[in-house]
């Protein structure tokens, strides 16, 4: 008879092991597969393209989460060695100019710093000249005149992407050849316009222009795009400004006044460009653009302002006509209207009530001695008397080269709380919102629906800073008052309330004039009350506390805002362009004003050529 067979592992009965050993080999097995693994996977050498790609996709937390878009793109230059670009801070701002600060979504992305935003490199402006003699005998009242009509003169050009600087008999003086211009024979007036080519050709030449010669002209108009590059192929005049206005390079301009000093018989002349030969000067006969207030100019069209006897009052109101006519010929440029961006209407009128009052403050007509007249250069335009500007509160924005448009920017916390009219939030309320949804209702009729976050945030920043999109509309952070430059940034003053009824208008239809009583237009977004309106201002002063706080200093609400950040990149960043940009064009003009102030034009002048 057969022995059942008894089945062995090492030579050891199973039957002895199951019971008690078996357990216990088991786990030694899986000790001994797990350092087996172990010693083979220390044996292979570690990735950094693998372990990088693994520490990029693993699952964010909500403050660092990206939205659900395709990937941005990434810096060509390691983390530790940024591109070397212009860096600057002003007023909490930080950015970084770059080529790239149009087409880049994210500017983390190239400056490698969640607070520093990437801006497009700001353009040198071409300076502009305005020889003003202050040694000649003035009376006290005349000398205050002239500066506010200086004043208006440089603005308007300022607006218009210039430098603009006052020349003086300092300029003049100290060319090299003065002594002999002072010594030659020359009537008083020659001898007057020789200072001003001095001026001119010490600041190495350029464009000199008279106090009377604005830029009433759309910013991307022809000549001043052509003024803008600075590349003029001879000495020029325009036959319909007289002398009031030339271009040149300094070397055509030096050979002119030298060609006067050579020049004999020329005693009864009574300026430079009258004693140039043909091939020395070129009148350009076409029609230009600007408006020249000359004394024939205001003898025929603006006789009322001129007071005589009293120069002080006539310049005061020549003052006063030009800055009526820089703002007529601003709001012809959009016969549509301005149009306030007002995105999720129910509880944005607190959070948009700067923006529309300076809306209604430019479609409003200030007060002038003329108000029914038109720029010398316009005579066919639209007095704001005759033809009242429209001002509405779309909740879209709308591509239309017919309108300018205002739009108010928030913090995505500014907007989240005051959207939604909450004293706070919490982690679980951002994860249930949308993202971006504040771009996206400011760009859904612009863009259409079907637009990633990626593709509306680098388009918005096209509106905010391309030189050609940037003409038809102005965008503001909603935590900060309506910038104090505005009358730089448009070119004119802006009128603080309307004329008084009255006043002298021009006689047009009774419907065609402003009406003060009109019903609000529900087309514009809800009416709300005033209750409502003080609960929306004290939920945004609250929210703005909050945004102000420093990234430093951790705490819950400052986690809860980064956190709030990360998921809505697009706004974020939309907002911090804004605000960026806004810092950068106020600081290039205080950093200007303040070296007018600490320097003389002549030094002035050489700094913007160097």
């Amino acid at each position: 008879m057969l022995k059942p067979s008894t089945r062995t592992l090492w030579g050891w009965p199973l039957s002895r092991l199951f019971p008690r050993r078996l357990p216990a080999l088991l786990i030694l097995l899986s000790l001994f597969a797990l350092l087996l693994i172990g010693s083979l996977t220390w044996a292979v050498p570690a990735s950094p393209g693998l372990s990088a790609y693994e520490h990029n996709n693993s699952r964010p937390r909500p403050s660092d989460a990206p939205p659900k878009e395709p990937k941005v793109s990434r810096p060509s230059q390691s983390p530790q060695s940024p591109p070397h670009q212009e860096s600057n801070e002003y007023n909490g701002s930080y950015w970084l100019a770059d080529e790239r600060g149009l087409s880049t979504p994210y500017s983390s992305a190239i400056t490698l710093d969640n607070e520093r935003v990437l801006l497009p490199p700001l353009k040198a402006r071409r300076p502009i000249y305005c020889y003003h003699d202050k040694t000649m005998k003035k009376t006290k009242d005349e000398r205050e005149a002239e500066k506010e009509l200086l004043l208006t003169w440089r603005r308007a050009w300022w607006a218009q992407g210039f430098r603009p600087v006052i020349l003086g008999a300092a300029e003049a003086k100290s060319n090299p050849i003065y002594e002999q211009v002072r010594k030659m024979a020359a009537s008083s007036e020659l001898r007057e316009d020789l200072m001003r080519w001095l001026a001119w050709d010490t600041v190495n030449g350029g464009i000199l222009s008279e106090i009377t010669v604005l830029p009433t002209v759309p910013r991307q108009d022809p000549l001043l795009l052509l003024l803008r590059q600075g590349e003029y192929a001879n000495l020029t005049k325009w036959a319909d400004l007289d002398d009031a206005f030339l271009v040149g390079q300094e070397t055509d301009v030096r050979l002119a006044i030298q060609s006067i000093l050579l020049k004999e018989g020329i005693d009864k002349v009574t300026s430079v460009t009258a004693a140039l030969s043909d091939d020395a000067i070129t009148i350009d006969k076409t029609k230009t653009p600007l408006a020249y207030y000359s004394p024939k100019v205001i003898d025929n069209k603006y006789a009322q302002i001129i007071k005589k006897g009293n120069r002080a009052e006539t310049l005061r109101n020549l003052n006063k006509l030009i800055n009526y006519h820089l703002l007529v010929a601003w709001q012809n440029t959009f016969p549509d209207g301005i149009e306030v961006v007002k995105p999720h209407p129910q509880h944005a009128t607190a959070m948009l009530a700067g923006a529309l009052k300076l809306a209604k403050s430019l479609s409003s007509c200030p007060a002038s001695p003329m108000p029914s007249t038109c720029p010398p250069n316009l005579p066919h335009c639209f007095p704001c008397v005759a033809s009242p500007m429209a001002v509405s509160t779309p909740s879209r924005l709308r591509s239309s080269p017919q309108i300018f448009t205002i739009g108010v920017v928030p913090h995505p916390w500014f907007f989240a709380l005051v959207d939604n009219l909450r004293e706070s939030i919490n982690v679980t309320w951002i994860l249930d919102s949308p993202r971006d949804s504040w771009l996206s209702a400011v760009t859904l009729a612009y863009l259409g629906s079907g637009v990633s976050s990626n593709r509306r945030v680098v388009r918005f920043k096209e509106l905010v800073a391309d030189e050609a999109d940037s003409i038809h509309s102005l965008w503001l952070s909603a935590e900060n008052e309506v910038p104090s430059d505005m009358d730089w940034y448009f070119g004119f003053t802006l009128p603080e309330k309307s004329m008084n009824d009255g006043k002298s208008r021009s006689p047009v239809p009774a419907d065609r004039l402003p009406k003060d009583d009109e019903e609000p237009d529900v087309l514009n977004g809800p009416v709300v009350s005033d209750e409502e309106v003080a609960r929306e201002r004290a939920i945004l002063d609250r929210a703005k506390s909050v945004i102000m706080m420093n990234n430093k200093s951790m705490n819950n609400v400052t986690r809860m805002r980064a956190s709030l950040e990360a998921w809505n990149m697009a706004d974020t960043e939309a907002w911090r362009f804004t605000r960026a940009f806004n810092a950068r064009r106020f600081l290039e003009r205080d950093e200007w004003q303040k070296e007018t102030l600490s320097t003389s034009g002549i030094e002035s002048s050489l700094r913007t050529h160097n």
